[in-house]
């Protein structure tokens, strides 16, 4: 009689991912307390008020992983066009004025009875899994023009369209890197994939050189102490919160940015606070937490056993790569002012509980890939 092979769950046989972004979360909470202590006692009297809901949003998240994790991932194949109609009819909810939450003249939030959601980043998710099964299911047809790469470009526009209207300039930067991405990975043609690049230079006329603050923006990231207590005054905090931290930093707590002098201590910004706090050693450390998982989503996709795997794999990736990258760019001053989240350690319910679910199918796709023939 055979011995039986028994199986293990992905969510715990994918220990490479299951660790760093366990102590990536751990240390978010540590950090969002520690960032948001002031904010939170000038606003809710209490310095636990931020430390609490995030938390409380990491215990969900975890359950998301879980659950992401336990369906086969050709489950999310099957269902790839219901999750992508899903994410526009939520882009366009977030339009009406009934139903979004207004804040920093953007209207990103739904308010659904009690509790915020940000569409844009369930859209990420979403145009992952579409792009991995139309991708995938187009291969033999991929280097066609209309065929591999019109069709998935159309998907990003309307998503872009969506999105710049609430408006949100990072999350369409993003989007356009996943797709590129991923129909890069697919086998699209690379001069399809150039075709667009000329567009790029009325877009980055119209979108940034005339409009104001975008320009601003522009210009203080490029000599940010030109002018150091307006436009260019979230670079210049965000660096003297590194410089003060040396090799060691000062201490959780300890730092003094978070006292109202650097702009969201807690959600942006908070590699800027670590890297007060923690030093050297504490942003090293981070950096090679997500440089594991990055490795093995790569690995995930180089050894997927089938074309949607790895096509999917590889965007899960990208859009883990992708945020890290511009938010500690942007913190260390080497990008542009941009509004994103820095994975599993930022504030926020919405971008922790998709990048669990995120991290779920990956969990999924790499745990699978030794029962799957090619296909």
């Amino acid at each position: 009689m055979a011995e039986q092979t028994k199986t293990i769950h992905p969510f715990f046989s994918e220990k490479s991912i299951l660790f760093p972004v366990l102590l990536l979360s751990g240390i978010g909470i540590v950090m969002v307390y520690s960032a948001s202590s002031a904010i939170s006692m000038e606003s809710h009297n209490t310095v636990f008020y931020y430390m609490k809901k995030q938390a409380l949003f990491l215990g969900i998240s975890l359950c998301v992983m879980f659950v992401a994790a336990s369906f086969p991932y050709k489950f999310y194949k099957n269902i790839s066009y219901i999750i992508l109609f899903v994410a526009i009819a939520m882009l366009v909810a977030v339009l009406i004025p009934t139903l979004n939450i207004k804040a920093g003249g953007a209207h990103r939030w739904l308010n659904l009875g009690g509790f915020t959601f940000q569409p844009a980043e369930f859209a990420k998710l979403a145009l992952i899994l579409f792009l991995g099964y139309s991708l995938s299911k187009k291969q033999d047809m991929v280097k066609m023009f209309l065929i591999g790469f019109v069709p998935h470009a159309l998907i990003f526009a309307l998503f872009a369209g969506l999105i710049i209207i609430q408006p949100d300039f990072g999350t369409i930067v993003v989007l356009g890197i996943i797709t590129w991405g991923m129909m890069f990975v697919a086998g699209v043609k690379i001069t399809h994939l150039l075709l667009p690049a000329p567009l790029l230079i009325p877009v980055i006329y119209f979108w940034v050189y005339k409009v104001e603050y975008r320009l601003e923006r522009i210009l203080s990231f490029l000599n940010p102490w030109d002018d150091p207590y307006n436009a260019g005054y979230q670079i210049t905090q965000s660096l003297k919160a590194f410089g003060s931290g040396g090799i060691f930093g000062k201490g959780i707590g300890l730092g003094m940015q978070k006292m109202h002098y650097l702009p969201e201590p807690h959600t942006d910004f908070i590699f800027s606070i670590i890297g007060e706090e923690l030093g050297l050693v504490g942003v090293l450390t981070i950096l090679s937490l997500y440089l594991i998982l990055l490795l093995k989503g790569i690995r995930i996709a180089k050894t997927s056993e089938t074309i949607f795997g790895t096509i999917t794999a590889t965007g899960l990736t990208i859009y883990i790569g992708v945020q890290v990258f511009i938010n500690t760019g942007v913190a260390l001053g080497v990008l542009p002012t941009k509004g994103l989240t820095l994975p599993f350690i930022s504030y926020g319910g919405t971008s922790l509980v998709i990048n669990m679910a995120a991290m779920g199918i990956l969990m999924n796709i790499g745990a699978s890939k030794y029962n799957e023939k090619r296909t």
